[in-house]
């Protein structure tokens, strides 16, 4: 998720203006502190499940995640210091780092055969 960030950002301060760069950062960095909280927050969660007890999230934390993200962006877009659709596309780097490792362990899995005649 950081190096898609970082590719995005560092492509857009040549091709775009500085609101468009700035939206990439923010959006990078709420996606990033979205998957760290997400992280543990199952952990929690879990750890509790291997105690013998029923896994319980809270649903307060999940909302004010959100909410948290709502207000950083709805902000930054209010005092127009960057682009709501740039904002977007710096929180979905996740799905850049999906397809990444997919195509990286798909990339393994096809020269390391081992085995096949």
């Amino acid at each position: 998720m950081i190096t898609s960030t970082l590719v995005a950002m560092l492509a857009s301060l040549f091709l775009a203006n500085a609101k468009v760069t700035a939206g990439l950062f923010v959006g990078g960095a709420l996606s990033l502190l979205n998957f760290y909280w997400m992280g543990n927050s199952i952990a929690a969660a879990f750890s509790k499940a291997q105690e013998g007890f029923r896994p319980k999230i809270r649903i307060a934390q999940y909302v004010l995640r959100y909410f948290l993200i709502a207000v950083v962006v709805a902000t930054g877009y209010k005092l127009n210091l960057i682009s709501l659709a740039a904002t977007i596309i710096g929180l979905s780097s996740f799905v850049v780092a999906l397809f990444a490792e997919a195509f990286r362990e798909s990339y393994f899995i096809i020269t390391h055969r081992e085995g096949i005649n």
